[in-house]
């Protein structure tokens, strides 16, 4: 499975440069399963490899990158159970035990997302795997026990609570992608500005 993530908050992006965007083109399918894979991406951008890795450190370093790691098909490995577990936790807390939740080795991806109140009470969401239906149950379980302390008992306008947790489970298997950048010719600022000295 991959490594657990905790986002809090999601961070602004200054545009990308030429060079930038077509290093993303190059790699949003993936890094070539290759011994060297930044030395190939190096020749195809026509630059050193320590130039790719400075790419790569800047970008992660402004949020356009937020991680590198191996994403293997969790169903053909026998993880055919997964679920979203969503929680209403004190918000004060919430960066704490968002990345406890976070770092636990069942959990591959946790979230902070706000409240959609009267409709949806939950602002913390972690995803976990498993083989059985019972396996995922059971996560579940352990990360309650471990927000116990800040679990919100949030009432409703009926006077009745909302429920402090929930598991939403899958029904059917999605090809999932994240954001593509397209293939086609769009003026960066830096082909703009070229342009502009070139008329001067």
């Amino acid at each position: 499975m991959s490594d657990s993530t905790y986002q809090p908050k999601t961070k602004q992006h200054q545009p990308l440069n030429a060079l930038e965007r077509q290093y993303i083109l190059l790699t949003q399918n993936g890094l070539p399963i290759i011994a060297k894979p930044y030395h190939w991406l190096a020749r195809q951008l026509n630059i050193s490899v320590e130039q790719v890795l400075d790419i790569t450190k800047d970008m992660q370093a402004r949020g356009i990158i937020r991680r590198i790691a191996a994403v293997p098909n969790h169903y053909k490995l026998g993880y055919r159970f997964n679920g979203m577990t969503v929680w209403d936790i004190d918000d004060k807390q919430a960066e704490k035990f968002g990345q406890l939740v976070g770092e636990l080795p069942f959990v591959s991806h946790c979230y902070l997302r706000p409240r959609k109140l009267p409709s949806w009470n939950y602002n913390l969401f972690a995803m976990v795997h498993g083989k059985s239906k019972q396996e995922i149950a059971q996560y579940r379980s352990q990360i309650k026990t471990l927000l116990s302390e800040v679990l919100v008992n949030r009432p409703q306008e009926n006077g009745s609570l909302f429920k402090s947790c929930d598991m939403l489970t899958s029904t059917k298997i999605l090809k999932k992608t994240g954001l593509r950048l397209k293939h086609k010719n769009v003026e960066t600022t830096d082909s703009i500005k070229t342009q502009e000295n070139n008329h001067v």
